[in-house]
């Protein structure tokens, strides 16, 4: 995957989670056609970017914590 692929990945993950539409990063795996590990590395680029991304285990999915 180069570089542009997997930056528009990451905007449109963000997207996903910012709307409360990401529950799991399996659900992205057959979108992506990529395994489960590089769903979950990409979340963890995006919070290393600064962006506050946390799990829920009562509602089962992704979201922005507001400071």
């Amino acid at each position: 995957m180069n570089y542009l692929t997997y930056y528009k990945r990451l905007e449109y993950l963000l997207e996903l989670i910012e709307k409360g539409k990401l529950s799991s990063p399996h659900d992205l795996t057959e979108r992506f056609e990529c395994t489960e590990r590089t769903i979950r590395k990409m979340i963890c680029d995006l919070r290393n970017d600064g962006h506050q991304i946390k799990y829920s285990r009562k509602c089962f999915k992704y979201f922005i914590e507001e400071l």
